[in-house]
């Protein structure tokens, strides 16, 4: 039986099948749905369609419990990449500026160890997990609607720059608009792509604790960062930690949990004079420029210039007011 009539069925039917059903409705379907004709229009569109029976199929999808009949594919990328060791980074849409550093600064440093970084394209942590992860490698991002959509439509260039060097993976054929009950399910294949899966924020019923849930399922490492236990948007990973999720303290606990070596650090820059002090008292915590000012001694127009100048380094990131450390993230 045919795996792409079944998902082009779902999809016209509204409803979501893992098989071909068995019913009077799809055989009607069935002798009027022309594969060929449709295969070659997904070519024509630079679509992909990778049936569960296909060997191409990403042997870590097909192993969960409930596998989509296929995912259609979209980017430039081998379609080997969805079998290279990845993680998936996913949190709250609603982020806060540290979490969405951390995302930034935790995929980047993953991608630079050769590792695929798997997110759903939403804003937020997942965006940011992904434009990190562009700055040093390659990432995949899972859709909860057609191959075909942008979704969010703001995120339309940021789908570009994912499938220029990436991929971008729906179990929805194209025309199929976004719809609440999709994204739960989305969530299942963010999961099964992924060898492990790091929660960077989350409130207590945040959609990427639905993605750790389904993780842990399939056997696999679900690791989270720790937040202040006065922010909602650390309730829900720090609820993880305590039912015994593995803190992410580094992007070197994320490699050694999928057994991958870190990449070599890079050298530091030499720093020197006001940017080096500058650069010490942002590396204790994040602080506003006025208490840059008080601790460095330094005056406003020194101190733009130091912070420009490690802005540039990719040292310190600004955010909210505050000026946070953003080069020491690998470290274990």
């Amino acid at each position: 039986m045919s795996e792409l009539a079944t998902v082009v069925f779902a999809a016209q039917s509204g409803s979501h099948l893992l098989d071909a059903p068995r019913t009077a409705r799809f055989a009607a379907f069935l002798r009027g749905f022309d594969e060929a004709s449709y295969r070659h229009d997904l070519a024509r569109r630079g679509f992909r369609w990778i049936p569960r029976g296909d060997p191409a199929f990403p042997p870590r999808l097909r192993s969960i419990h409930d596998p989509p009949p296929g995912v259609f594919v979209r980017g430039d990328a081998p379609l080997d990449l969805l079998e290279r060791p990845s993680v998936a980074v996913v949190g709250a849409r609603a982020c806060s500026s540290y979490g969405s550093s951390v995302a930034t600064s935790l995929a980047r440093e993953l991608a630079a160890a050769g590792v695929v970084v798997v997110s759903g394209l939403a804003r937020g942590i997942d965006a940011a997990a992904h434009r990190g992860a562009l700055e040093a490698g390659t990432t995949v991002a899972v859709l909860g609607c057609g191959i075909d959509r942008d979704y969010p439509r703001a995120h339309a260039g940021l789908a570009a720059q994912v499938a220029a060097t990436g991929l971008i993976v729906s179990e929805y054929p194209p025309g199929v608009e976004p719809a609440p009950w999709r994204f739960p399910a989305r969530n299942r294949i963010v999961a099964g792509l992924a060898a492990a899966t790091v929660v960077v924020e989350a409130r207590e019923r945040s959609g990427a604790l639905i993605t750790a849930d389904l993780a842990l399922d399939e056997g696999r490492e679900v690791l989270a960062v720790p937040g202040e236990i006065t922010s909602q948007l650390s309730k829900g990973t720090n609820a993880l930690l305590r039912l015994g999720a593995t803190p992410v303290t580094c992007a070197a606990d994320v490699l050694g949990a999928i057994g991958v070596e870190p990449a070599p650090p890079p050298e530091p820059p030499a720093l020197a004079g006001p940017v080096a002090r500058v650069r010490a008292v942002v590396a204790d915590a994040p602080v506003a420029a006025d208490e840059l000012i008080r601790r460095t001694g330094l005056g406003a127009g020194e101190l733009a210039a130091a912070l420009a100048e490690l802005e540039l380094l990719g040292l310190v990131t600004q955010a909210d007011g505050l000026y946070r450390d953003a080069g020491n993230f690998s470290g274990g």
